[in-house]
């Protein structure tokens, strides 16, 4: 079968490409640059806990030498603290710059057989039939490309977008940022800063080596912002935190961000689908593209690689529109929806779940990926099955627990995501201290083990010590992406196997664009 072909080489492109080989599916990743990533500091990227587990499983190896988890999140109001944030009881958001991230992603891409990376190649048309997509690209050479499948991540200007005819409607200049990367000594080292004296916004986001990134707000519309008077914002800003004196500081890089609010209407035609920023644009109150682009491939990924492998129903691949499509247009309306209570107005305040909150707690969730602008999105399960109540609801993202295999190994359940598997994970209390000889021929085992190897897709059967809000013999169905599909009381076969199918499946409900556009939104 022909490969998948996926043009852009960003982050989501090659997040897509590493994830479908780690399913067993090659890929042609279509770049029509020279594939080299210039360094700019100013321009990051912040993971919460679910993107940048997934792209440590996908290889990226600059996570830790180039990235920074926050120390602790502070907020200021005018000249005084109104709060802080610590993260001992889970992992800190994680700030690294973009060019690091794609870096680390397109050399474990280089290096992985199933993954081909062409440069220098441009596509300018492309053909579908009931079998596959032809591509075209021109460049240093001009040829085709027939793959299986076609996954436009080429950014916001997307040439495969644009060739397929998908509208992209949406607001322009939804917030202007000025941006500064420089390396300084700040009062609080490691720790990321919001700091509001309405109308001003200044945030401080910390990277290694005493960097630092920090983001003015600016008037939607007004007047360019010239180095000298970028200059005086670093100085009087830098100034205002450290007791009245400017210290020393390097700068290393500066710009002006844009940000824009947009949703293609569909993210599906035929064999061809779009995934980041071709797909979407956001990034206002605090919230992040890049991320959301990740769970773009996290999702796409191992529903390519089942039609890949053993065909896949027109419904499952359907669903990769229909839940992220939803997820992002919920961001989106969050995101509109607070913009309109922080920035004055107010009067869309009671359609915000929390909008009554300060603006600083507002922000703060888009920033550190909380509630309705940055939780991990939970998707709605397939078909209704009987299940046992746990801290996770169907469709949210599990909890990342140490499960034991029946090899005996113990890891993080999230390092075992993305291999194109469900897995089935038993509650059983005081397997850690067991002897793995005993629980495997013991107690529910034997039947659940069974019961797995008849499921109709391939699946791995896992025991955990214990889970938030589960009950003793409580078993979860877990998709290959990390979503909960269903839990059940005990071991309960036929109902398993009806739970798994339908995850092969995928949600039979028709799509429904006019309800899943963000109503600030528009054509």
């Amino acid at each position: 079968m022909d490969p998948v072909i996926v043009v852009g080489s960003g982050p989501v492109g090659l997040s897509l490409a590493l994830a479908l080989a780690g399913q067993g599916v090659p890929s042609v990743v279509l770049d029509e640059g020279p594939g080299k990533d210039l360094p700019r500091p100013a321009r990051t990227v912040v993971l919460q806990s679910d993107t940048a587990a997934m792209a440590e499983r996908l290889g990226c190896a600059t996570l830790r030498d180039e990235g920074a988890p926050y120390a602790a999140w502070r907020t200021m109001r005018r000249a005084r603290d109104t709060g802080r944030i610590t993260f001992d009881d889970g992992p800190a958001p994680l700030h690294l710059p973009q060019h690091a991230l794609t870096r680390g992603l397109r050399a474990a891409a280089a290096a992985h057989p199933l993954v081909q990376l062409v440069t220098d190649s441009k596509v300018d048309s492309l053909e579908q039939d009931d079998r596959g997509v032809t591509a075209h690209t021109r460049g240093a050479e001009t040829t085709w490309w027939r793959g299986s499948f076609l996954v436009g991540c080429d950014g916001a200007r997307s040439t495969v977008r644009k060739l397929l005819g998908i509208r992209f409607p949406g607001r322009t200049a939804v917030e202007r940022h000025a941006v500064a990367a420089l390396r300084t000594e700040l009062p609080w080292p490691g720790e990321a800063l919001l700091h509001r004296d309405p109308p001003q916004e200044t945030t401080a986001r910390p990277l290694p080596d005493g960097v630092w990134r920090l983001d003015w707000l600016l008037p939607a519309r007004g007047e360019l912002v010239t180095p000298d008077a970028l200059v005086t914002l670093i100085r009087d800003t830098l100034s205002g935190w450290c007791g009245g004196t400017t210290p020393p500081y390097d700068l290393l890089d500066t710009g002006v961000h844009t940000l824009h609010h947009r949703l293609a209407r569909r993210w599906r035609d035929r064999r061809a689908f779009l995934a980041g920023d071709a797909a979407h644009l956001l990034g206002a109150a605090g919230t992040q593209g890049v991320e959301e682009g990740l769970r773009d491939a996290e999702n796409l990924a191992w529903k390519l690689a089942l039609a890949w492998h053993q065909g896949a129903s027109e419904a499952l691949l359907d669903s990769y529109e229909a839940e992220r499509r939803t997820a992002v247009a919920a961001r989106l309306r969050a995101a509109d929806q607070a913009a309109v209570v922080l920035r004055g107005g107010g009067g869309l305040r009671t359609l915000l779940p929390g909008s009554a909150r300060t603006g600083e707690a507002l922000l703060t969730d888009g920033h550190l990926g909380r509630g309705p602008l940055g939780a991990p999105p939970a998707y709605a399960p397939p078909v209704a099955v009987r299940e046992v109540p746990t801290a996770t609801e169907p469709g949210g993202a599990v909890a990342n627990v140490p499960v034991s295999a029946p090899d005996g190994s113990t890891v993080p359940l999230r390092d075992l995501l993305g291999r194109g598997r469900l897995l089935v994970v038993l509650v059983a209390p005081g397997t850690g201290v067991w002897d793995r000889r005993h629980w495997m021929s013991a107690g529910l085992m034997p039947r659940l083990a069974a019961a797995v190897s008849a499921l109709p897709v391939r699946a791995e059967l896992l025991v955990a010590d214990g889970y938030p809000g589960a009950e003793a013999h409580t078993v979860l169905l877990v998709r290959p992406d990390g979503h909960l599909a269903a839990t059940f009381a005990g071991v309960r076969p036929a109902e398993l196997y009806e739970a798994a199918d339908s995850v092969r499946m995928g949600a039979p409900a028709p799509l429904d664009r006019s309800t899943t556009t963000p109503s600030a939104v528009i054509d």
